[in-house]
């Protein structure tokens, strides 16, 4: 089986992350999963970014939970998009989707939008968190939900398991090939960010790895001349 290709917010080393440009253009190149970050605005909706401040991303200041959305929206994201909704993501792309939940609050929110747009053969929903995860999989039983790790890697197989959790996501430095076997003997998946160049995917593919993470369309691209 080839490899998954998950588009790390989009196509974020060639477009503006965590924007509708962004993921269309992951979507137009062929990326198998689009993924990306929530964070509750002021007024409790659900935004598209990675950081809990609008600084680093944004033409503007402050923290995502002390902005309203009429603030958000009022930003330049890059390149002249705008913070995009959860909702505006769905409707934008029809790509399979992984959703990062920052905390338990949100995961809460974006169970609500799920039901409501019966999403839930469509989308994933991803954490680092154990407890948005696991309110996640009380309120939304059906919907895969994944663990991300970083430097917590290599317990990351029993943690899904008590989760509930089909796939792990781990950091690409701190992977070991017995974390992937363990997990993989516990019928879970693993993926593994961020794979940007031609010795990280020879990397995932000795580690023998369901997908990659990546930031950049030629991932793709090599994925598929190798298949």
């Amino acid at each position: 089986m080839p490899l998954l290709t998950v588009g790390h917010r989009g196509v974020m080393g060639v477009e503006p992350e965590n924007t509708l440009r962004s993921f269309r253009r992951a979507e137009a190149e062929g990326l198998d999963v689009i993924e990306f970050d929530l964070h509750l605005s002021k007024d409790g909706e659900l935004v598209v970014m990675h950081d809990e401040a609008v600084d680093r991303t944004t033409d503007g200041t402050g923290r995502v939970d002390e902005l309203t959305l009429a603030e958000l929206r009022s930003l330049d994201a890059g390149l002249g998009e705008r913070v995009p909704v959860f909702e505006e993501v769905v409707a934008a792309v029809r790509a399979p989707l992984q959703a990062e939940i920052k905390d338990t609050a949100a995961a809460r929110v974006l169970a609500g939008v799920i039901r409501r747009q019966r999403l839930a053969g469509r989308i994933s929903v991803i954490s680092f968190h154990d407890a948005a995860l696991r309110e996640t999989r009380e309120l939304l039983p059906d919907v895969p939900v994944a663990l991300v790790t970083g430097h917590s890697t290599p317990t990351a197989p029993e943690r899904a398991r008590q989760l509930g959790a089909r796939m792990i996501s781990c950091e690409l430095p701190w992977l070991e090939a017995e974390t992937v076997q363990r997990a993989h003997a516990a019928g879970i998946e693993v993926i593994s960010w961020t794979v940007n160049t031609p010795q990280e995917l020879a990397r995932a593919r000795e580690l023998g790895l369901d997908g990659v993470v990546t930031d950049l369309p030629g991932i793709r691209q090599a994925v598929s001349a190798a298949a």
